[in-house]
């Protein structure tokens, strides 16, 4: 479309004041492009002014003629028109929001549903395939740059150059990464944020230690370092070093120092562990120091067993052995309810599937009858015609007659989920007691045999006498 004449022209409007000017535009192409325009003005069910005046919409074109003769690339502008607007109609989707999504000869818009579909299918793609992907949805914790990347090639290749320069006069190197100045910032605030408990603290040691001055603007940190002017935002570095994510760091790490002094003495100071074996550890070559903490260990242990007996209200062992049963029991029975949950849920999921599957595809099955060349509309609706006679044999398989509703099969779904997560409460609750009380009850037959063995080694008892 190399020759286009333009002519303007005057057109009176209905109502008083200047006229309005319009263009009639002469596009001149080959005989074989005024065919491809042919058909796909067909395709489109539009007719060539019509089309063409959709390409320069930004003019106020009253009239086009298409004449042949001389140009070439004559169709660049309309294939990326006719590229943007949908051949065919597809079956609506929930991520479909407007019907630009899915119906036939309107122009492609990505709404934010379907644009978070498209990310969402393009990591699982990759991950499918065992491709590395990063995270479409979620910032990422540093954000890097074209500018940093760039700065980052051209530094190294720097670097790399003077280092060669060096060994060759037979200098010492002294660095062979190169790191970027918000690189560098970066390594200080993580070595920093990694052994500070609060906000304050996190301040003073960042400035002392690297003379980084944290600043807080709208809500929002910025870091000032040494040698410049204008801080560097939280958001040119990454999601990791914005405010929310730097005071929660700070959360965890007071908590976990609240918490320290107790997993020093007690690894598991809500719940009940085994006792040590004393003797066999100094076999192994554990040292005094173990020996002493070990039975400070064993005695807490102890007293949470005891605890635990008075709670269940436990006097005999006999009384002890038919708990532990009954709790195993009551976990075994959970453990398998949730199990069937879980097999129905599957179940379901599958029949919603292939009815749905069942409905889309339908009509492709009932044209085929009808289709006047069935070969050809079989090659051309493979995929579907496959997914209706799956689904078809899936009903057959089941003894499935009449098919449910899609609406009645997901309130299905939700009433077994909502079930299954208060069965597998219950297994929870179930399967902790019982390796509460269980491994009290191994703590107590622990501490009785060692008293028993202890005194068979003093020579009160006899191996005999243990045995009856």
């Amino acid at each position: 479309m190399t020759n286009t004449n333009t002519r303007s022209t005057r057109h009176k409007t209905q109502h008083s004041g200047t006229p309005r000017k319009t263009q009639l535009i002469k596009f001149r192409v080959t005989p074989e492009e005024k065919r491809d325009l042919e058909i796909m003005c067909e395709i489109l069910h539009v007719n060539m002014s019509t089309l063409l005046r959709r390409c320069l919409r930004t003019k106020p074109i009253k009239q086009t003629i298409v004449v042949t003769g001389g140009g070439e690339d004559a169709l660049k502008l309309l294939h990326i028109v006719i590229g943007s607007v949908r051949v065919r109609e597809i079956p609506r989707q929930p991520y479909m929001e407007k019907p630009c999504d899915w119906k036939e000869g309107i122009k492609h818009r990505c709404t934010a549903a379907m644009l978070r579909h498209l990310r969402v299918e393009t990591m699982e793609l990759c991950q499918g395939a065992g491709l590395y992907q990063i995270d479409l949805l979620n910032g990422t914790g540093e954000r890097i740059t074209e500018r940093e990347y760039w700065a980052l090639r051209r530094g190294q290749r720097r670097l790399d150059h003077a280092n060669q320069k060096a060994a060759a006069s037979g200098q010492p190197i002294r660095q062979t990464k190169y790191e970027t100045e918000k690189a560098a910032l970066r390594r200080q605030i993580r070595s920093v944020l990694a052994k500070v408990t609060s906000l304050e603290e996190f301040s003073t040691q960042l400035l002392q230690e690297y003379g980084v001055t944290v600043r807080e603007s709208r809500g929002r940190f910025s870091y000032l370092t040494a040698g410049r002017t204008k801080p560097i935002s939280s958001r040119k570095l990454g999601d990791d070093f914005s405010k929310d994510k730097v005071l929660a760091v700070l959360a965890e790490n007071a908590e976990r120092k609240k918490t320290a002094k107790l997993y020093s003495s007690d690894p598991h100071p809500d719940c009940i562990s085994r006792l040590i074996d004393i003797q066999a550890k100094l076999a192994a070559g554990k040292g005094a120091g173990y020996e002493h903490w070990a039975k400070i260990f064993n005695l807490k242990q102890l007293a949470k067993s005891i605890a635990l007996f008075t709670r269940y209200n436990l006097n005999s062992e006999e009384e002890l052995d038919a708990r532990v049963t009954e709790l195993q029991e009551k976990r075994d029975e959970s453990l398998k309810v949730v199990k069937d949950l879980e097999n129905r849920i599957k179940s379901n999921r599958e029949l919603s599937h292939h009815v749905s599957s069942y409905l889309q595809n339908r009509k492709f099955a009932q044209q085929v009858k009808t289709a006047k060349k069935p070969e050809v509309f079989r090659e051309q609706h493979r995929a579907e015609l496959t997914a209706y006679q799956a689904a078809a044999a899936y009903f057959k398989a089941q003894k499935i007659t009449k098919l449910p509703s899609l609406k009645q099969l997901e309130a299905e779904r939700e009433q077994l989920i909502s079930e299954k997560a208060q069965f597998y409460e219950s297994y929870r609750e179930a399967k902790k007691a019982w390796i509460e009380l269980s491994t009290a009850q191994q703590n107590l037959l622990s501490t009785l045999h060692r008293k028993d063995r202890h005194q068979v080694q003093e020579g009160g008892l006899h191996d005999t006498d243990i045995a009856h």
